[in-house]
């Protein structure tokens, strides 16, 4: 297989500056609408990319777990590699795509932690499996094996048992945008990009970037 030859062309959708709402939040929920009303497979599924103290970039896939005027949220174990880097540099990049629409949306910005409030809540949400997860496990460390982590999370079973509550070292993420890219696949790769920028007291300009 010749890789350099793997093509794809985009040819569903268009996007004009006339047709999008002048607010990125509210075309973020009409784009997100649609892949839910789609069926899409993890619609809220997102890589997020973060950069060390030294500099050296680092990217993943996480969940978004919630979005409103005041940014796009995710959850993790604060003591992560992430974690660590956002200590150290508290931006990051988001990258959401959804291949059946032939979209993405790109979002950057500086990022501060979710209330306790927020994290408790989220945290009772989640399966009682991934609750007990969540405590058995020290992301990003080094384990010699699987049994390792298998011994810690049956021990969090036996201690804690259906009464898994938030464990201090775990919880959201917000990340408040200073710029939002919407991305449309366009056909012979001229993709219409339109770029929301932050430009204070709530105002977003909006300009178009070439493919």
């Amino acid at each position: 297989m010749d890789i350099a030859q793997l093509r794809q062309e985009y040819m569903r959708e268009r996007l004009d500056e006339s047709a999008v709402a002048h607010d990125p939040f509210t075309q973020f929920r009409a784009w997100f609408d649609e892949a839910v009303k789609g069926g899409l497979p993890m619609v809220n599924a997102m890589t997020l990319a973060t950069v060390s103290s030294t500099g050296q970039p680092s990217a993943r896939m996480v969940l978004l777990k919630g979005f409103d005027a005041r940014g796009f949220v995710f959850y993790t174990d604060y003591q992560s590699r992430k974690a660590r880097e956002l200590a150290a540099n508290p931006h990051a990049a988001l990258l959401l795509y959804w291949i059946e629409l032939e979209r993405e949306v790109r979002i950057e910005g500086r990022v501060e932690k979710t209330t306790d409030a927020e994290s408790n809540d989220y945290f009772a949400s989640r399966p009682l499996g991934s609750r007990l997860a969540a405590i058995a496990s020290s992301q990003s460390e080094v384990l010699s094996d699987r049994s390792v982590l298998e011994a810690r999370y049956a021990d969090v079973e036996k201690r804690y048992g259906q009464s898994a509550t938030r464990p201090s070292n775990w919880g959201g993420y917000r990340v408040v945008p200073e710029a939002i890219e919407f991305w449309q696949g366009r056909p012979n790769r001229l993709h219409d990009r339109l770029l929301y920028e932050n430009t204070g007291g709530g105002a977003w300009k909006i300009v178009r970037l070439a493919p």
